[in-house]
C-alpha cells in the first residue's frame, strides 16, 4: 500500500515552504565517508548523527557543505563528509539529519519527513556492505506509463524485514532513464511549471530558439503537447521521427513523443524533484491549461496515471533513504537517440538551441545524479557550476548565457562519467555508454559503438586478472539476437533511428573489441553484467567457447522500473527468437557472438517456453562469495517475485 502522507506532515517555514524539499537520498557511502543529496528551500544548518546498532553515536556538523542555489527558494546540498569514526560494515546504522533553527531548537527526520521512517522506527537506517552480495537494480522509470512503480515494490520488499542487515542490498543500482526528459506527460509538465514558479527556479535566455527566453516558453500557446514545433529543425525532423518514409537529413530530436520535451535547466531540475519527492509533488498542484479537445482528453488520462504515481512517492523516497544509490544516464535522461550515430551528433551539437537543451540535461544530471556517484571524479565540474548558479543568484534570477554555454562545453567534453566502486568486493564498474562513442567515420549515418576503443581498453585493464567484477552496462551487452537482427536490417535500409538501433553488436569495431576482452587469457573470472534499457527482463548464462579457463558471464537485465514493451509484439519476438536462434540453428553462425555459448533462463512465472519477462518491477541479485549469482529474481511491481532459476 502507498504511504499516506497527511498535509500537516509537511512543516512550513515562514516563507510557506518546507525546509527540505527533496531527500535525503543516500549516495556513495563507505565506512569512512558519508555522501547524500538534498534539496532545501533555504540554506540550512544541519547536523548528521550516525548510530550503529549496539555502538557509539557520532555527531557530524554539516556546516561548510556546498549549498548550490538553483532558484530563489531552492538549494541543492551535495553533502560529502569524511568521518572521524569509521562505520562498522554489515551492521544496521541509524542516522538522522537535524535542522538547527535560529531559536536554538532542532528537528529530526521523524518531524520533517516522517514517511522516510519504517513503522516503529524513529529514524531511517542504512547498512554499509563489505561485499556486493545483494544488489537491487533497474532502469526506465516513466511516470505516466500505466503500470505500478517498481521502486514502490522495492520499498515494500525492504519493509518486510527492515531490521535484518543481511537482507539489505549493498546498493540500489539505477542503470538509466531515471527521468524521461524527452517523453513527458502534459500534467507532469504543468506540475513542473508550477514548481518552477513556487521555488523561483532560475530563468535563462534561449539562443537559436524561436522564443527569446524561458518565461516566454512557459507561456507559449504551444508549450503543451506541441513542443515539437519549437524544437530545432522541426520541419525536417518531423519526417524522420520514427517514420519510415521521408528524406529528412537533420535529426536533432527524434523522439516520437517529443510533444512536451523538456528544454530549460529549470524544467529538468524540477522534474528530478518531482520524481523523487512527495513534498515537491504536494507543492506543485496545478490547474489544467487551456487545451483543445483531443489534448484535453489525453491530459485527463495521463493525470489519472500520474495521481497514482504521486501516491507512491513517499515509498520511493523511503527506499532511497535506506539504500545507498548509484546511477548512470541512458538516452531518455537527455533525449531519445542521444549520440546514436555521428550524423546525429553533427547536427545536434551544431545547432545552438539543441546544444543548449542537451547541455541543460547533462547539467541537471551532473547536479542530481552524477556528483553523488563519484564526488572526486566530478570535482572538475564543480567550480564552473557553482559560479554559474551563484551569478544567477545575484543577477535577478537569470543564468548568464555565456557562462552557461561555457559550462555546457565542459560537460560535453568531460570523460569522467563512468566510475568504479572498490570499497566492497567484487568491484563494481559502471560504464558510460553514451558520451564516449565509437563513431563510424566512413558511414556517419550508421550506429556508433557504445564505447570507443580507448574506453574499452580502460575496461579491459580493470578486468585483467580480476577474479570477478560486477559491470553495469545500461544497454545489455548480450541482447535478444532476433531484435538485434531486426535493428541491423533497418540500419542497412538507412533507418537506424526508427528502431533505436543501439546494441553492443551494432558497430563492428566495438563488438569485436568487446568480444576480445572476454576471450583474453587474463580474464578468467566471474562477471555479472547488470543492464536495463529494453523494457523487458531476461537472464543469460554465457560461456566463452574454445578456452581452457573460460570466464563465466551472466547477463542480467531488469527493465523497466515503470515501463513495459508492447505485449503482443514482444511475445512474437520471443517465440521467433527461440525458433530461429535455437542452439542447433545455422543462423547462429552468422552472428558476431558465435564464439559464445548462451544459455537463456526461463522465468518461473512465465508461460511455457517464454524467456522475456514483460512487467514493471525491480531486479534483485544475490551473489555467493566468488561473485557468482545464487539467486536472480524480479520483484514484480504488482506483487510477487519472479525467479530466473539456472537451467
Amino acid at each position: 500500500m502507498p504511504l499516506s502522507i497527511p498535509d500537516d506532515a509537511l512543516p512550513n517555514t515562514g516563507a510557506g515552504l518546507p525546509d527540505v524539499l527533496v531527500g535525503p537520498l543516500l549516495r556513495r557511502l563507505s565506512p569512512d565517508r558519508w555522501v547524500m543529496w538534498l534539496v532545501t528551500s533555504r540554506p540550512l544548518t544541519l547536523i548528521l548523527t550516525l548510530t550503529p546498532r549496539g555502538g557509539k553515536s557520532q555527531r557530524v556538523s554539516l556546516a561548510g557543505q556546498p549549498c548550490l542555489p538553483i532558484g530563489r527558494q531552492a538549494f541543492i546540498m551535495p553533502v560529502d563528509v569524511a568521518l572521524d569514526e569509521p562505520l562498522p560494515a554489515d551492521t544496521l546504522i541509524d542516522y538522522d539529519v537535524h535542522i538547527c533553527r535560529d531559536d536554538g531548537s532542532q528537528s529530526g527526520i521523524a518531524e520533517w519527513a516522517p514517511w522516510l521512517c519504517h513503522a516503529d522506527a524513529a529514524t531511517p537506517s542504512v547498512v554499509v556492505a563489505s561485499h556486493h552480495r545483494r544488489l537491487m537494480h533497474g532502469s526506465c522509470r516513466k511516470p505516466h506509463h500505466p503500470t505500478a512503480d517498481g521502486l514502490v515494490r522495492g520499498d515494500g520488499w525492504l519493509a518486510e524485514k527492515p531490521d535484518d542487515p543481511a537482507r539489505r542490498p549493498a546498493w540500489l543500482v539505477m542503470s538509466g532513464d531515471q527521468i524521461y526528459a524527452d517523453d513527458v506527460a502534459g500534467p507532469m509538465l504543468c506540475r513542473i511549471h508550477s514548481l518552477i514558479e513556487q521555488l523561483g527556479l532560475w530563468d535563462e535566455t534561449l539562443s537559436g530558439a524561436t522564443l527569446p527566453d524561458s518565461p516566454a516558453l512557459y507561456q507559449a500557446d504551444n508549450t503543451y503537447y506541441h513542443r515539437e514545433t519549437l524544437l530545432p529543425a522541426a520541419q525536417s525532423n518531423a519526417a524522420l521521427r520514427k517514420g519510415f518514409f521521408g528524406g529528412a537529413k537533420k535529426p536533432v530530436f527524434t523522439s516520437a513523443n517529443a510533444h512536451n520535451h523538456l528544454m530549460t535547466l529549470g524544467e529538468m531540475l524540477a522534474m528530478y524533484c518531482l520524481v523523487w519527492s512527495p513534498t515537491a509533488w504536494a507543492l506543485a498542484e496545478c490547474q489544467a491549461p487551456a487545451l483543445g479537445a483531443d489534448d484535453a482528453e489525453r491530459y485527463r488520462r495521463e493525470a489519472e496515471v500520474l495521481d497514482e504515481f504521486g501516491a507512491g512517492l513517499g515509498q520511493c523516497a523511503r527506499l532511497m533513504a535506506h539504500l545507498p544509490t548509484l546511477m548512470i544516464f541512458d538516452d531518455h535522461d537527455v533525449t531519445d537517440d542521444w549520440n546514436l550515430h555521428a550524423r546525429w551528433e553533427q547536427t545536434a551539437y551544431a545547432n545552438p538551441f539543441s546544444r543548449r537543451i542537451i547541455g541543460n540535461a547533462l547539467m541537471a544530471y551532473t547536479l542530481c545524479q552524477g556528483w553523488g556517484n563519484d564526488p572526486d571524479g566530478m570535482a572538475a565540474l564543480g567550480r564552473p557550476t557553482q559560479t554559474l548558479l551563484d551569478v544567477a543568484a545575484g543577477a535577478s534570477g537569470w543564468l548568464d548565457a555565456e557562462r552557461q554555454d561555457a559550462l555546457i562545453d565542459e560537460l560535453l567534453d568531460f570523460k569522467g562519467y563512468a566510475y568504479r566502486i572498490d570499497t566492497a568486493t567484487p568491484p563494481l564498474i559502471v560504464l558510460d555508454t553514451r558520451t564516449r562513442r565509437w563513431r563510424n567515420e566512413d558511414r556517419p549515418g550508421r550506429p556508433s559503438g557504445l564505447m570507443d576503443w580507448e574506453a574499452l581498453m580502460e575496461l579491459q585493464q580493470m578486468l585483467l586478472d580480476a577474479p570477478g567484477a560486477i559491470i553495469v552496462s545500461p544497454t545489455p551487452m548480450f541482447g535478444v539476437k532476433l531484435i538485434e537482427t531486426i535493428q541491423q536490417v533497418f540500419t542497412w535500409l538507412g533507418k537506424p533511428l526508427m528502431v533505436d538501433a543501439e546494441n553492443w553488436m551494432a558497430h563492428r569495431g566495438a563488438a569485436a573489441t568487446l568480444l576480445h576482452i572476454w576471450r583474453h587469457s587474463r580474464t578468467p573470472g566471474n562477471y555479472v553484467i547488470l543492464s536495463g534499457d529494453v523494457h523487458y527482463s531476461f537472464v543469460y548464462d554465457i560461456v566463452v567457447r574454445y578456452r581452457q579457463r573460460p570466464p563465466r558471464l551472466w547477463q542480467i537485465t531488469s527493465s523497466g522500473v515503470k515501463n513495459t514493451f508492447p505485449d503482443t509484439l514482444l511475445d512474437v519476438f520471443d517465440r521467433l527468437n527461440r525458433w530461429l536462434y535455437a542452439p542447433w540453428s545455422p543462423l547462429n553462425l552468422l552472428t558476431k557472438r558465435r564464439r559464445l555459448r548462451v544459455y537463456p533462463r526461463d522465468p518461473d512465472r512465465a508461460k511455457a517456453g517464454e524467456r522475456l519477462w514483460n512487467a514493471s518491477g525491480i531486479g534483485l541479485v544475490i551473489l555467493d562469495a566468488q561473485g557468482c549469482p545464487e539467486r536472480i529474481s524480479q520483484l514484480d511491481a504488482n506483487g510477487g517475485e519472479v525467479l530466473f532459476p539456472p537451467r
